[in-house]
């Protein structure tokens, strides 16, 4: 077979790569102009390193079955080896494994051709790209002539499966330099006998093909791990993460009456919120907010504007006010008439929390963040619970220092 053009996807053609850059870049004055020449030098190291972070995030993607992800990457890769004005033997075999993932990746796909020849399946052409990177390898082992055999197997078995003996017959054909005599003796009693279901190719399936490419690309990914930008990109993430977890990790409130009553404030209020959306009932809203708003306003008649002040409730029991009684009660019927309300519109007994929806309370607030409750309950299964039940869960959580934001 030919060796075939490096296309990552139907009717693309191959580029060339760039060499590295002049030592006299590092040490230029940032604000002289660049030539032409030390232009051109310059783009090729950069696509160099587009080339093999792309190379990478590509192997990356095919490996976790993240198949948009894969495409992303794939056409990003395809672009990137179009650009470059010719291919070094550093860069080659990023090249061919791009080209030979995007193959692998259409296999059972027969409409797709990535040759000029329309015969030649996807299969057909990874074999060749294959080839190619055998010759990178120093010493050849076990695992590179498993994938040699599943993928001759494959691409006769995927002609097979859909019932095109004849066309699977042309791939032995074109495959006659094979030099295993032995499978394509045997592959050619397959093709004879007509039967799709036999076990042999029950045993040496597609599947078994991926995974075993996706070893191979463990070993890759670990080699590749120091390439420039990705360790670049890493620090740059890193140092944008602990920005982000400073700004949330901010100085908590001070445990004062002033710091308390504001949390029972706010969490009464979308508790109000959250029964008036479910209420029918003009009459019950009202008085939940009438209720609300009385226990507001002892809030900010009471709540001394000195944090350093005592906290509540360590109030001497000696001349306590009649305002403070009177808050505290109104509070806690605010709360009682809440939870009678939601009891009685749920229809059911307040649910107890299970150390599956803690966890995932735990892993929903370090991936989205503290306050992007809506996201965490999109994106985890919680059992029939709400924005304000995570809430008030993180926050009974994280007094019971059971949670961590490191």
């Amino acid at each position: 077979m030919q060796p075939v053009a490096a296309a990552l996807s139907p009717r693309s053609r191959r580029g060339e790569a760039g060499d590295g850059a002049s030592e006299s870049w590092a040490a230029a004055d940032p604000d002289a102009q660049l030539s032409p020449e030390l232009l051109t030098e310059v783009e090729a190291v950069a696509s160099g390193w587009m080339l093999e972070f792309t190379c990478h995030c590509l192997c990356r993607h095919f490996r976790d079955g993240r198949v948009p992800d894969f495409q992303r990457s794939r056409d990003a890769a395809q672009a990137i080896i179009n650009g470059l004005p010719r291919i070094t033997a550093h860069q080659r075999k990023a090249v061919n494994l791009c080209q030979f993932l995007a193959r692998i990746a259409e296999g059972k796909s027969l409409g797709y051709h990535f040759e000029s020849d329309q015969r030649i399946s996807p299969l057909e052409s990874a074999l060749s790209i294959w080839t190619l990177l055998e010759k990178e390898e120093s010493k050849l082992e076990k695992l590179h002539e498993d994938i040699r055999r599943l993928i001759l197997i494959q691409a006769v078995a995927v002609y097979i499966e859909k019932g095109y003996y004849k066309e699977a017959s042309g791939v032995l054909d074109r495959l006659d330099s094979e030099p295993n005599k032995t499978l394509r003796m045997k592959l050619a009693m397959i093709i004879n006998r007509r039967d799709p279901y036999v076990p042999f190719l029950q045993n040496f399936n597609y599947n078994l093909l991926v995974d075993k490419i996706k070893s191979y690309i463990d070993d890759f990914l670990k080699k590749s791990a120091t390439n420039f930008l990705i360790k670049a990109a890493m620090k740059e993430v890193e140092a944008k993460r602990l920005e982000g977890k400073a700004s949330q990790d901010t100085p908590a409130s001070v445990e004062t009456n002033h710091g308390n009553v504001l949390e029972m404030e706010q969490s009464n209020l979308e508790d109000v919120h959250h029964i008036s959306k479910r209420s029918s009932g003009n009459a019950r809203r009202q008085t939940l907010r009438s209720s609300y708003m009385s226990c507001r306003s002892h809030i900010e008649a009471h709540t001394p504007l000195n944090p350093e002040m005592a906290p509540f409730p360590r109030i001497k029991k000696r001349g306590r006010t009649s305002a403070c009684r009177n808050l505290q009660n109104d509070l806690q019927n605010l709360k009682n008439n809440a939870e009678t309300s939601s009891s009685r519109l749920t229809g059911r007994k307040k649910q107890r929390w299970t150390l599956e929806e803690d966890r995932k309370l735990k892993k929903g607030v370090k991936e989205f963040g503290m306050g992007n409750w809506a996201k965490i309950l999109i994106h985890y299964d919680f059992n029939n619970r709400t924005g304000v039940m995570l809430k008030d869960r993180w926050r009974t959580m994280s007094k019971q220092h059971k949670v961590s934001l490191m």
